[in-house]
């Protein structure tokens, strides 16, 4: 009895040692790059636990370990297998999957971060400009209607959007009141209503509504008996406001348009002063030489202060 127990206990040790044993191998057999290396330590493995068996049931028959061994000699020889095949692949799909993703989302917020720059470019111009933003004036009224005093619309960035196609800023509130303590004029004559509601906004440093208000008046009173004074000063309006070239332009349509117009000579003279500020020098001082021979009557005369300034600002041969 006392035998018997000992065996039974012997080969319970043995037993778990040789599933120790059994489970380190194959867990060392188990990556698929070490296939080869993992059956040959395998075998030595089931080699020394035949020779342990040996030692410890001589003469044994091998009922007590047999079936133990071979159970995980078959799995180990199939695990490798399965190792090298299923989870190396399913881990480089995974791998190749993560790295598109990644790559999709790197473009993303490239482009988020590209929209968002230009987003904020765009309003920190739009603050920056906000405080001076012209007022967008309101139409004239027929002539059978009442008129009172202009009133101040909200409709800049709609109008301004359709001109330009692009947003524009809010003009700020005390612009806004400004302007409309500006009144409009009011009579029969409603072309010269017109004109001279622009001349009280240029007299009171409004370029942006003056212009807007003279280039309505040129528009609307192509043959209006102010058409001369009009454009030159929608000229001024837009060479006071910093705008050189618009201005140049208008005002030599107004001298082209009728050199014995009652500002053309201001218009040619002012010309020449758009020029200079654009730094187009010969052709400021050819404006300046035809303003001379053209009209020597008003270069010596109502604006020979003008004419003055303008020569000393340009040197010419």
């Amino acid at each position: 009895m006392i035998a018997a127990a000992m065996i039974a206990a012997g080969s319970r040790s043995i037993s778990r040692i040789c599933i120790a044993l059994v489970l380190a191998g194959t867990a060392i057999a188990a990556p698929a790059f070490a296939q080869s290396d993992g059956d040959l330590r395998i075998k030595k493995l089931e080699a020394e636990v035949r020779a342990l068996q040996r030692k410890v049931f001589p003469g044994g028959d091998g009922k007590y370990f047999e079936a133990e061994i071979a159970k995980p000699a078959t799995a180990t020889t199939a695990g490798p297998a399965t190792v090298t095949t299923g989870p190396v692949n399913d881990l480089l799909g995974r791998i190749d999957a993560v790295e598109g993703a990644l790559a999709r989302i790197t473009a993303q917020t490239e482009e988020n971060a590209n929209r968002m720059g230009k987003l904020e470019a765009r309003l920190t111009a739009m603050e920056g400009e906000s405080a001076g933003a012209p007022v967008v004036l309101p139409s004239p009224a027929p002539a059978a209607a009442t008129v009172k005093p202009a009133s101040i619309t909200g409709s800049l960035a709609a109008n301004t959007a359709a001109m330009t196609g692009t947003a524009a800023a809010k003009p700020s509130a005390d612009r806004i009141a400004a302007v409309a303590a500006i009144e409009r004029p009011v009579s029969a004559d409603k072309g010269e209503d017109d004109y001279l509601y622009g001349y009280r906004l240029w007299e009171t440093k409004f370029y942006p509504e003056a212009a807007q208000q003279l280039k309505a008046t040129v528009d609307r009173y192509p043959k209006g008996k102010r058409i001369s004074y009009a454009r030159n000063l929608l000229g001024r309006a837009y060479l006071d406001d910093g705008k050189p070239g618009t201005a140049a332009q208008v005002f030599l349509q107004n001298y082209q348009a009728d050199k014995a117009g009652d500002r053309a000579p201001d218009s040619l003279l002012y010309l020449a002063v758009a020029m200079t500020r654009l730094k187009e020098t010969q052709r400021a001082c050819v404006a300046l030489a035809e303003f001379a021979d053209t009209y020597p009557g008003e270069a010596a005369g109502r604006l020979s202060t003008q004419y003055g300034a303008a020569q000393k600002a340009v040197k010419c041969n």
